[in-house]
C-alpha cells in the first residue's frame, strides 16, 4: 500500500506517474499509463494537475485535485478560528449531491482513497472553457455570453439554494452572527488598530438578519470559480466553503467589488443586480436587497479579514511565499470597498 500524502508534500513527476497509471486502471476504465500531466496551479488550498488516460475508443481527459497541508500558524489572526472549510473529501460528496440536482458542476470520478497514495482531493472529468476572472470579462469570443452571465447566476444560486442536505451530515451551521462573532474574534486578536472594520462590524450588528432563510449555501460563488463557455457558465468550481447558513450571502458574495475584477457591472463586473435577483425569484428564490447588501458589507470584511491573516502568516513562515504577502497587502482595497457600499456609493 502506497502512504498517503498532502498536495504540498514533494511527490516527484516519476511517482505522480506511476500513482496515477495505477488510480486510472482502478478507477477511470485506462487501458494504458496516464499522460499529458501538467500541474496547473499549487494554491494555499488546493493543488490541481490535468492529465489524460487511454480509454477503450479514445482518451479521456481529467482533472486531479489535491487538498493541501494547513498553513502555516498566525498567532495573531488565529489560526484555528477562521469561516470553515470542507476537508478533501467532504467538498467532492457536496458536488456529488450537487449534480444529482441538476448543477453544473465537474463530474466527480473518484474520490481518493488512502491506497491512491495521493492525500485527500478527488478526479473530475475536465471541462473546458476559462475560469480567470479577468478574461471573462474580456475575452471577444465571451462577449455574448457575458450579457447572460448575471441571470445564469440567479438561476444556478436558486438551485444551489435548494440542494438536499440530508445527505451531508457534516455542513456546518454559519450564518450572520456567527460570521459577525467570529470577526469580532479576530479584530480583538489583531495586534494593530483596523477602525475602518470596527466601524463596519458595528454597522453589520445593527442589521443583523432576523429571520433569515436557512439552506445550503455555495460560500464562494462568484467570478473566477466558474467555467465559461460562449454559451455562459459551464461548471461551477470551488465548494470548499459550503455551509449551512443565509442564501442571501451567496448573492452580496458574488457583487462584491473585489471579485468584479475592475469590470463595471456589480455583478461579477459583468452583470447587473436586477438581472441577478429577477433571475434568482424567477427561478424559485426570494431576494431581500437589504439583507443582501448587508452580506457585501460582512463579504468584504471577510476579505479584509482574509488579508490579515495572509500577511500574519507570512510574517511566521519559515518558507515565506510571497504570494501570502501579495495578498496581504491588498488589505486597503476592502477597507475603501466596505466604507462605499456602507455610504451606498457602490451602485
Amino acid at each position: 500500500m502506497t502512504d498517503a500524502c498532502c498536495a504540498d508534500e514533494p511527490v516527484d513527476a516519476q511517482s505522480m506517474q506511476q500513482r496515477l497509471d495505477l488510480l486510472g486502471r482502478r478507477h477511470l476504465a485506462a487501458i494504458g499509463p496516464c499522460t499529458a500531466l501538467q500541474a496547473l496551479t499549487a494554491g494555499a488550498n488546493k493543488g490541481t494537475w490535468s492529465f489524460e488516460v487511454p480509454i477503450e475508443g479514445g482518451t479521456a481527459s481529467f482533472i486531479l485535485q489535491r487538498a493541501a497541508a494547513s498553513g502555516a500558524p498566525d498567532p495573531e489572526a488565529g489560526a484555528d478560528d477562521w469561516i470553515p472549510h470542507l476537508d478533501g473529501t467532504q467538498e467532492f460528496q457536496v458536488m456529488r449531491v450537487a449534480q444529482r440536482a441538476g448543477i453544473a458542476v465537474p463530474k466527480v470520478r473518484h474520490i481518493l482513497e488512502v491506497e491512491d497514495g495521493l492525500g485527500e482531493g478527488a478526479v473530475t472529468e475536465r471541462i473546458d472553457g476559462e475560469t480567470l476572472g479577468l478574461r471573462i470579462l474580456r475575452q471577444p469570443s465571451l462577449a455574448d455570453a457575458r450579457r447572460h452571465l448575471a441571470a445564469q447566476c440567479g438561476e444556478i444560486l436558486a438551485a444551489v439554494h435548494r440542494m438536499p442536505t440530508d445527505q451531508l451530515p457534516f455542513l456546518s451551521e454559519f450564518g450572520a452572527q456567527a460570521t459577525l462573532a467570529l470577526f469580532r474574534r479576530m479584530l480583538d486578536a489583531t495586534a494593530y488598530p483596523l477602525p475602518v472594520l470596527e466601524l463596519a462590524l458595528r454597522w453589520a450588528q445593527e442589521r443583523l438578519p432576523i429571520q433569515a432563510a436557512r439552506c445550503l449555501v455555495h460560500g464562494d460563488f462568484r467570478n473566477g470559480n466558474f467555467i465559461v463557455g460562449p454559451e455562459g457558465i459551464r461548471a461551477v468550481l470551488d465548494w470548499e466553503i459550503a455551509h449551512i447558513g443565509d442564501p442571501m450571502e451567496d448573492l452580496g458574495y458574488l457583487c462584491m467589488r473585489t471579485w468584479r475584477f475592475g469590470g463595471a457591472g456589480p455583478v461579477g463586473g459583468f452583470g447587473q443586480r436586477q438581472d441577478l435577483f429577477e433571475a434568482y425569484e424567477k427561478a424559485g428564490g426570494a431576494v431581500d436587497p437589504a439583507q443582501v447588501r448587508f452580506w457585501e458589507v460582512v463579504s468584504s470584511m471577510r476579505w479584509a479579514f482574509g488579508c490579515v491573516r495572509r500577511a500574519g502568516s507570512f510574517k511566521h513562515q519559515q518558507a515565506r511565499k510571497l504570494d501570502f504577502a501579495a495578498v496581504g497587502r491588498r488589505l486597503e482595497e476592502p477597507l475603501y470597498d466596505i466604507l462605499n457600499t456602507i455610504e451606498g456609493r457602490d451602485e
